[in-house]
Parts: structure tokens; sequence; C-alpha cells
């Protein structure tokens, strides 16, 4: 093994090993094979939250031009169980792409979306060291924005989503690290985190299907494609590069569904070495 090789591995046929075949079927499907069961705009600096069953499929697009998203996915039955940005770099990649996975947060640990559609798959790395949907960054806040601008601004991603998730029970608490769809970023030389304008155009899209019934949110960041700077010396009006999103949930045919179930939450049950410990010692 070399030792630049992914840390975490797993065997053929394990656990990290996706069925390519059954979500390529998924990908590939005719449009008869398909059922559109709820449709969306996101307008610009705003934020939407709506549930997608498992065995759905949803696709987020860019209807009228280039816009980064920030997403956040929670099982809807309990949001205590949520994606895992950190751990879902780790076992898929900084920037996922179709076949990727988005995974969940302990004691659950187990796939919650498996990304079947990306019109941006083949961008790669460009020359800046630039990558698209990107897990390395978080969103933005209205923390932060204070912090370094010195005034408030409530249409943050944070805030956003915020909204977004109020009409379910949920506050800024539940709110988490994001998967930034449309995102173009990367690490400088210097080992720091840098994003670009986005290389979307008018019809890319971002789709995945969804392995529980989930809770998802997602916000149309302020910063638009991020063609304008939103901190620094360089920073200016983003309102002018901000566009809508659109968003679609779709039921599939049964036979597309045929042998998948839903992922099992981990198994590990040790209780962390506890388990009979007489802690009076």
């Amino acid at each position: 093994m070399n030792m630049t090789d992914a840390a975490y591995q797993s065997a053929p046929g394990g656990p990290l090993d996706v069925d390519r075949a059954f979500y390529t079927a998924i990908r590939d499907r005719a449009g008869n094979q398909q059922h559109l069961v709820e449709q969306l705009t996101v307008p610009i600096r705003s934020g939407r939250a709506w549930v997608v069953p498992a065995g759905h499929v949803c696709r987020v697009t860019t209807i009228e031009g280039a816009q980064v998203a920030d997403m956040n996915f929670w099982n809807l039955h309990d949001p205590r169980e949520r994606m895992w940005a950190a751990r879902t770099r780790q076992l898929q990649a900084a920037h996922v792409t179709e076949f990727d996975r988005l995974w969940s947060t302990l004691p659950f640990l187990r796939p919650m979306v498996t990304i079947t559609g990306d019109s941006l798959r083949d961008y790669g790395q460009d020359a800046e060291g630039g990558r698209v949907h990107d897990l390395l960054g978080t969103r933005c806040d209205p923390y932060v924005n204070r912090m370094l601008e010195d005034e408030d601004f409530d249409f943050h991603c944070h805030s956003n989503l915020t909204r977004a998730v109020a009409p379910y029970a949920l506050t800024e608490f539940d709110v988490h690290d994001v998967l930034n769809v449309f995102q173009c970023t990367g690490l400088n030389a210097a080992d720091e985190y840098f994003m670009k304008t986005s290389p979307a155009q008018h019809g890319d899209y971002f789709e995945f299907f969804a392995e529980l019934d989930l809770l998802v949110a997602l916000s149309t960041c302020p910063g638009g494609d991020l063609s304008v700077p939103m901190f620094g010396p360089d920073a200016g009006d983003t309102l002018s590069v901000c566009s809508p999103l659109g968003v679609e949930v779709f039921s599939l045919d049964e036979q597309l569904l045929t042998g998948w179930r839903q992922p099992q939450r981990a198994a590990y049950a040790g209780q962390h070495g506890m388990k009979g410990h007489d802690w009076t010692q």
C-alpha cells in the first residue's frame, strides 16, 4: 500500500464498493420510469426545505444561470442523524460526484444519499486546483460576517437554512456543515481555502438517490456564482450574480429498485468499553 493511498478502504464488495450497475440504471432511466412528485424553486438569497422519501431521486438544477447552493440532510424521522461532512471527505472525497455517497453522523454511520447525476462530472481539477461540489468548506454565516465586516447581514446560508427548517421544528443548532453544490474550491499553496467562480451554466444539474427518508434543506448562497468576492479588499455587491435554483423530486419505477434496501445503522454495539465496568474503582 502506498502511504498516499486513501486511508479508509474496504475490500471489493464491501461497504465502500457501490453497486455501479444499479445506480447507473437510475442515472440513465427513461422518462417513463419516473414520476414527478414535487417541484419547487428556491429564490435568490433564500432557503427551502423539503422531504425526499427513501427510494426517490432529487435533482437540483441551475434554471437561469450559475448559482452555488449549500445543502443539509437529516433523517426525516430522527434529525439527530444528519450528514457528516468530515467523515464523507474521508470515506469518499473532498469534492463529490456520481457514485459518491454522503454519510451520516455517529452512532448511525450509513449512507444517506448516493449521487446519481452530475452534469459537471467531467470538470475534474482545473489549473488553479479547483474542483466542484465541495465538502472542504462550510456555509457562510452572519457571525463571521459580523466579525470580518463589522455589520449584520441576515441572508447568509446559515441563516437561510435556519429559516428553511424552522417549520420542521428544527433550529440553527440542527444546521450543520454543508455540501456546497456547484461550488468550485480548493487549497492554495499556503494550504488556505479558496473559492472561485462556479463553472456551472444554465441547465446544469446535481442529482441524488435517497437511501433513507430525508429532510433536505438548500440555501441559494448570497455570493451567487462567487465571481465577486464576498470578503476582503475586492469584495463587492453580489446581488447581480445571484440566480434561483430549481428542485424536482421523482418517484421511480419499481423495477429500478429491484434488490435495493435501505441501509442499516452501524452494527457497533460495544458501549465504548463501559459495559460491566466498575466505576467506583
